[in-house]
């Protein structure tokens, strides 16, 4: 490990992400570790750290932008009635401990502080899986649970009054291209009728990769998606979508997803096969 706690990821002894742990940033951003450079076996980049578009976008982690009016997204904060303001509420995640960290994944706890005091006490899974020559799976599972002996909730722009804007939770910041990339479902075709509905998995195809995102588990998958392509390319999950969501004292919130990560421009079939091969190995 480094002075920040870099992580390397590993598949079939190839390295396909690079885990920080501790990362030295701004507050603005809303400190917390993050997986980058993500690649592909064949080693093509498909996450972004701090982009121009949005400096809080880095690479692929967990990321929520209201809890109990706390800032752990980064940037400004959607004020009802004002819009998007600049708060000085913004929230960390401190690396605790691994309690298990191989090759292929780890397991660790994370503080979520702000303004002086924890919050929540967040258990992370991660895990990287060999699937073809050409695809690989990576396993993100987080647990937050309330530390706090009052309650709390969790809130998205959406929940606060701006329309289409229910992000938080596992985010992914893909590569921008030259062109946008290509999102579809199962049953769906473009931005506009894949974002802020759920499906089974959701795949983002980019000139030489695809990434296909999957609930792995049922209340994971009630979550709608939140997507972007035409502005920037990036998928995420709506933990708060219509409403927020209450977290009484020693109460936990729990979501699973699994991403495939593939070299090639899948189609339909293709990326369900792997979505099946990944969620039930």
């Amino acid at each position: 490990m480094t002075s920040n706690g870099t992580t390397v990821l590993r598949v079939a002894g190839r390295p396909v992400g690079r885990y920080v742990t501790r990362p030295e940033l701004p507050a603005r951003l809303s400190p917390r570790p993050y997986l980058h450079p993500v690649t592909t076996l064949a080693g093509t980049a498909v996450t972004e750290l701090s982009p121009a578009d949005h400096a809080h976008h880095l690479g692929v982690g967990v990321a929520v932008p209201d809890v109990e009016g706390f800032n752990f997204w980064g940037g400004r904060t959607y004020v009802r009635d004002r819009g998007p303001t600049e708060l000085g509420n913004h929230g960390a995640q401190r690396h605790v401990a691994f309690q298990l960290r191989d090759p292929d994944g780890f397991v660790q706890e994370l503080r979520w502080v702000a303004a002086g005091g924890e919050l929540l006490r967040e258990r992370r899974t991660v895990a990287a899986t060999e699937l073809t020559d050409r695809a690989w799976a990576l396993d993100l599972t987080f647990s937050l649970t309330n530390v706090t002996g009052s309650p709390l909730s969790i809130g998205s722009p959406a929940t606060n009054g701006r329309p289409g804007a229910a992000y938080g939770g596992f985010f992914w910041r893909a590569r921008k291209e030259p062109s946008a990339p290509e999102v579809f479902t199962a049953g769906a075709d473009g931005e506009e009728k894949v974002h802020g509905r759920p499906a089974d998995w959701l795949a983002l195809r980019g000139g030489t990769w695809t990434l296909v995102f999957a609930g792995a588990t049922e209340r994971t998958r009630r979550d709608p998606w939140f997507v972007r392509t035409g502005e920037y390319p990036g998928v995420g999950s709506s933990l708060a979508h219509d409403e927020r969501v209450p977290l009484p004292p020693g109460d936990t919130v729990v979501r699973r997803v699994v991403t495939v990560v593939a070299d090639g421009r899948l189609d339909r079939d293709a990326a369900a096969a792997l979505v099946r091969k990944a969620v039930n190995p």
